[in-house]
């Protein structure tokens, strides 16, 4: 099967390097030859034009930052969605609207091309232990093609219902972390209002009933503030996108908000 990767950045890269590693034909598009560069030198070969990348890839791969990138990428003026390879695959992995994954499977049936909206879960450490979560929304029979793939650098690899449902269940997921930061946040204050020593004091919580991810990825970052920085650009995006969603839908978010 022949691969194809846009967006080579903090997650892709290291996807790359994980897909290369496994023996995988990788094709790639960078706009920066530098990265570009250090694609080459994992093993992937660089092509001229995103164009000429879909016309060629069974599987297209996109790892892009935001929603926004995604459809001006497929969807806008180059409208890469019309040049992909008939019957080939798309996996989105960037976290962003359903409506964006459904809008692009509408215009991509045309070439016979299925749409998989496969949000991640997980950091760079996590894709390079191959252990990534992939929660994906799509037909079944399209996971079930490219699966050995995207099993290079994911496990579990987690089909939770049609087109749309991998977003929906990682922005619902992201609303949980971002609640569950606030919680972490609030409850080092309160420590250390209380005199007590923060960090001795979480890592102690993470063996009772009030562990949870997020203080485990604190002791990992050093504390709950150097957390929130490191996360904190990704939080707000995919927050902004998940209350969007809810307000549009005329839901309630609860608590979560």
């Amino acid at each position: 099967m022949k691969v194809g990767m846009i967006g080579l950045g903090v997650m892709g890269m290291p996807m790359l390097q994980r897909l290369c590693g496994s023996g995988h034909q990788v094709s790639v598009f960078a706009r920066r030859r530098e990265v570009g560069e250090a694609a080459g030198q994992l093993g992937a070969s660089a092509v001229d034009s995103a164009a000429a990348l879909a016309a060629e890839a069974d599987l297209l791969i996109v790892c892009l930052y935001s929603d926004e990138q995604v459809r001006e990428l497929l969807l806008g003026e180059a409208a890469l969605v019309d040049q992909l390879r008939p019957g080939s695959v798309l996996v989105l992995h960037t976290t962003g609207s359903p409506q964006t994954a459904t809008d692009i499977a509408a215009r991509a049936a045309a070439r016979q091309v299925q749409v998989l909206d496969a949000p991640v879960s997980g950091g760079p450490h996590n894709i390079a232990a191959g252990e990534l979560t992939l929660l994906v929304g799509g037909e079944a029979a399209a996971l079930d093609r490219c699966r050995e793939v995207l099993g290079a650098y994911a496990s579990p690899i987690l089909h939770v219902g049609p087109l749309g449902a991998g977003q929906k269940t990682k922005l619902v997921n992201n609303l949980l972390f971002a609640a569950q930061v606030k919680l972490a946040a609030d409850a080092s204050r309160l420590l250390q209002e209380l005199g007590a020593d923060v960090n001795a004091s979480l890592a102690a919580i993470t063996h009772c009933s009030g562990d949870s991810a997020v203080l485990r990825m604190a002791q990992r970052s050093g504390s709950v503030a150097r957390l929130q920085q490191s996360a904190g650009a990704f939080i707000d995006k995919d927050r902004t996108t998940a209350l969007a969603l809810v307000e549009t839908l005329g839901l309630d978010p609860g608590c979560l908000r």
